[in-house]
């Protein structure tokens, strides 16, 4: 362990400051049964940012434990070219005649081994577009009945481990931070936990599906 946050480097620009506070009180624990009532059949679309965006799907795996909902989340290797030991979804790009569900299961079988008669469909996040790597991504989510027993299975993996949603909610973890100014302006997301930081697009999907299941719950 090297403290909160852990050792990742963020490459906040010159210009940042911070953003808007937390936003969310949870009465007590979030269950998959509260996320698919949410998410099941909404597919709230945005649309590619720029010409010849790269098609791509992501895999937000969702089971119940003791304490309520907890996510899949993977650590990239340190050796990858883009966005490395960055935290993420298993996911990647779409081949031709796939689906945005059927590439978010092969990336996940690919990545960490999953079984894919293992996991249920419950709809998608908010669509959105990344500048570094100029990909479109769906993100899907997926429910599974028990905490799985995975590991890398691929050398793009280096860590791969359940993360409960409710440390998410704990205080001083989430904070938000303004990076640019004028039109380069965007507000960008982050979870400090005790081993590492998620932040970027998996940082902003993981807001989206909480930002949906409090909401509903207010």
């Amino acid at each position: 362990m090297s403290g909160r946050g852990g050792r990742q480097v963020v490459p906040r620009p010159a210009q940042h400051r911070p953003g808007p506070a937390v936003r969310w009180v949870a009465d007590g624990p979030i269950t998959c049964e509260t996320i698919a009532a949410v998410v099941g059949g909404s597919n709230r679309r945005a649309a590619p940012a720029f010409d010849g965006a790269r098609l791509s799907a992501v895999l937000a795996l969702l089971s119940d434990t003791d304490d309520g909902a907890a996510v899949l989340l993977t650590k990239r290797s340190v050796h990858l070219r883009h966005h490395r030991g960055e935290i993420s979804f298993p996911g990647g790009r779409m081949d031709p005649g796939e689906t945005p569900w059927q590439t978010a299961l092969r990336e996940a079988h690919e990545e960490v081994g999953l079984n894919p008669d293992t996991v249920r469909d419950c709809g998608q996040l908010t669509h959105l577009n990344t500048v570094v790597s100029r990909s479109y991504i769906i993100p899907h989510v997926g429910l599974t009945d028990e905490v799985l027993a995975l590991e890398p299975a691929s050398v793009e993996v280096e860590v791969v481990w359940w993360q409960p949603l409710a440390e998410l909610l704990a205080p001083d973890t989430y904070h938000s931070e303004i990076w640019g100014e004028g039109p380069t302006e965007r507000l960008l997301h982050f979870f400090d936990l005790e081993h590492e930081t998620i932040w970027g697009a998996t940082a902003h999907m993981l807001v989206d599906l909480l930002d949906r299941v409090l909401s509903a719950a207010d």
